[in-house]
């Protein structure tokens, strides 16, 4: 008979994942889990219409993704939306500087982790998370439009979540900006050929736009979000 594997401290994701605890610690898990929730609502209630920026912390600054991220953080801002990343460095603090050199907002939800990540230093507000799927949540919530620039596991994960809430009328039909066609190639490959076996709709691929381009990222964003929900640049 095999023996229980060790469990890990309470507050930890990990070991909330890890199986059935105890009634009085998941239950002292899901006041944590509120408290998460609340410190990120009071941080982010009053950011304004924001745009989600996805993309990879491992890429350095000189990278040609990290520039695009920062042509488009910077349009968002012009558009009048608030810029929104993860908060950390990569992609994300490109964005976010775009954002910030052109006078815009800024601000990140930043995830608590070993290694990689700490906030960059390009945001107006940004509140640290313990919890992936809190964070998750607070991204799409505040959010009217998402660009996924090239990532790893993370960012393929945060997009297809905004395609599952969107698809299944989870949330409002916002736009969904693919960026980067030569590396999201076989992904989009592959989506074709969930379309052909019938695993998704013909209808779901109008839910993204595949795009190398940052004028038709804007132009989509601006009829598919601006004007569509009647946003007014403050």
């Amino acid at each position: 008979m095999h023996k229980p594997l060790p469990r890990l401290k309470i507050n930890s994701e990990r070991s909330f994942l890890g199986g059935p605890q105890s009634r009085l610690k998941e239950f002292l898990f899901t006041l944590r889990v509120v408290v998460e929730f609340i410190k990120g609502f009071r941080v982010l209630h009053f950011t304004g219409p924001s745009v989600t920026i996805f993309g990879s912390a491992r890429f350095p600054q000189d990278h040609p993704f990290c520039k695009k991220a920062e042509e488009l953080g910077a349009a968002m801002a012009h558009l009048g939306f608030t810029v929104m990343t993860g908060g950390g460095p990569g992609i994300m603090e490109a964005a976010n500087r775009g954002a910030k050199q052109a006078g815009g907002k800024s601000v990140g939800c930043n995830i608590e982790l070993k290694f990689e990540q700490s906030p960059n230093p390009y945001l107006d507000k940004t509140v640290d998370i313990k919890y992936f799927f809190v964070r998750k949540t607070l991204l799409v919530k505040y959010s009217y439009a998402f660009i996924v620039l090239p990532g790893g596991f993370g960012t393929l994960d945060e997009l297809f979540e905004a395609l599952t809430l969107i698809q299944t009328d989870k949330i409002e039909p916002f736009p969904v900006v693919l960026f980067g066609k030569e590396y999201h190639a076989p992904l989009m490959s592959h989506i074709l050929r969930m379309k052909e076996e019938g695993a998704i709709s013909p209808e779901d691929l109008k839910l993204i736009l595949y795009t190398d381009d940052v004028a038709e990222a804007v132009r989509h964003i601006e009829h598919f979000a601006v004007q569509k929900y009647g946003l007014v640049k403050s």
